[in-house]
């Protein structure tokens, strides 16, 4: 059973194709969020002609693929008679040069007042944002996608806050977690490994594939919690360097895996690149690599605190790309203050107390030293980790 829901983003996706034609649309998100479902919806219920194609059987070298069914649109339309036409490339990444085959075509509609409108779609952001800054600037405007909140598995799949902090926010495995090993297998093997695969390796230049690959295990499993790159050096056991697990750990980020929350220093932006918090954006990263099941890891206090404290942090970097905030972390040598947002000169300092650990002294420190303009407790005696996961962070600036 696919899920009927319709995420927010499709409101503004069918706002923007129903008027004039001015830009381009972009629709970037990891895998499995539902980008093409969503445009699915879209077509579903527009009175406009349209073609939907996707690159992802196309043979990277066949940059002429986009002229063809550029063309075959414009074909359709003519034979309709109509005013307007839709054109979907989905995958589009996967063509090589395909930004500069896209300017061309676009700016010989512009030019012929030819009223095709346009939606792109791509997994990977590194390279969709890659072409779009080289070719297409001033051409397009972009939605971006994160991960599905709780508030969204909850009302498509009915899930408790339990569930989510531990299974995640992938829709397509919601039918799957009543059969752990096989829900693992499922995360592991068609998400992670296709993932990296195919938005990283066959995609970008890496060197050295399996210390991409080992870095984000070790990354994924130390979630929310601040490692050396130098440390992780000596545990991975691979020739390399700091810059070269700094690099993949940037390609693991825009493919919406795993990131590195960078250290908080003020109003000096010094970035502390050797000890990242490692931090997924999807929980189902984190769990499906976990030898013990959702059970015993919820009955170990120790443990399931760092669950919550994953959940908390992948809430804040999934927002963070589409509300257009920083997430970081403070420390000064024995305190620390888990997650510090930055919206320009704004700045929120966020405890998360789970039962696990108490960081008070670490937040008056702060508060103290850097004044910023809200404190936020999330969990014990502040506001219920189910309650923040509902909130849009947007508003809290």
């Amino acid at each position: 059973m696919r899920y009927a829901m319709k995420r927010i983003y499709l409101q503004e996706l069918v706002k923007r194709i129903n008027e004039p034609r001015r830009f381009m649309q972009v629709v970037v998100g990891p895998r499995q969020v539902g980008k093409t479902t969503m445009v699915g919806q879209l077509l579903a219920e527009t009175s406009m002609p349209y073609l939907s194609e996707s690159a992802d059987a196309i043979s990277s070298g066949n940059t002429a693929w986009i002229d063809q069914i550029w063309e075959t649109a414009r074909t359709k339309m003519q034979l309709n008679n109509a005013k307007q036409f839709l054109l979907v490339i989905d995958e589009i990444q996967k063509i090589e040069q395909w930004s500069e085959s896209v300017k061309r075509n676009w700016d010989l509609d512009t030019k012929n007042q030819t009223n095709i409108k346009v939606i792109l779609l791509g997994s990977s952001r590194l390279l969709i944002q890659k072409g779009l800054t080289e070719s297409l600037a001033g051409r397009f405007e972009k939605i971006q996608l994160g991960h599905w909140s709780f508030s969204e598995m909850q009302e498509a799949f009915g899930w408790t806050l339990d569930q989510y902090i531990y299974f995640g926010g992938y829709p397509g495995t919601a039918e799957l977690i009543g059969d752990e090993p096989r829900w693992k297998n499922y995360v592991c093997d068609s998400l992670i490994e296709t993932g990296i695969s195919k938005d990283i390796l066959m995609l970008t230049r890496v060197d050295k594939p399996a210390l991409l690959k080992r870095l984000f295990e070790v990354g994924s499993l130390y979630s929310g919690q601040i490692l050396s790159l130098t440390k992780i050096l000596g545990e991975l056991q691979d020739a390399g360097n700091v810059t070269t697990l700094s690099h993949y750990l940037n390609l693991l980020s825009e493919s919406g895996l795993l990131t590195g929350v960078r250290k908080y220093a003020g109003e000096d932006m010094r970035i502390r690149a050797s000890q990242p918090k490692f931090q997924v954006f999807n929980n189902a990263l984190l769990s499906a690599q976990k030898r013990d099941t959702f059970e015993v890891i919820r009955q170990n206090p120790e443990e399931w605190g760092r669950f919550v404290e994953s959940a908390v942090g992948t809430h804040l970097v999934n927002q963070a790309m589409s509300e257009k905030f920083e997430v970081m972390y403070w420390r000064d040598r024995s305190v620390e203050v888990d997650f510090i947002l930055k919206a320009d000169d704004k700045i929120i300092a966020l405890e998360v107390k789970s039962g696990r650990k108490s960081n008070a002294k670490g937040l008056s420190t702060f508060t103290s030293k850097f004044k910023p303009q809200k404190t936020i407790l999330v969990g014990t005696s502040g506001i219920p980790i189910e309650e923040f996961l509902r909130i849009d962070l947007g508003q809290l600036f």
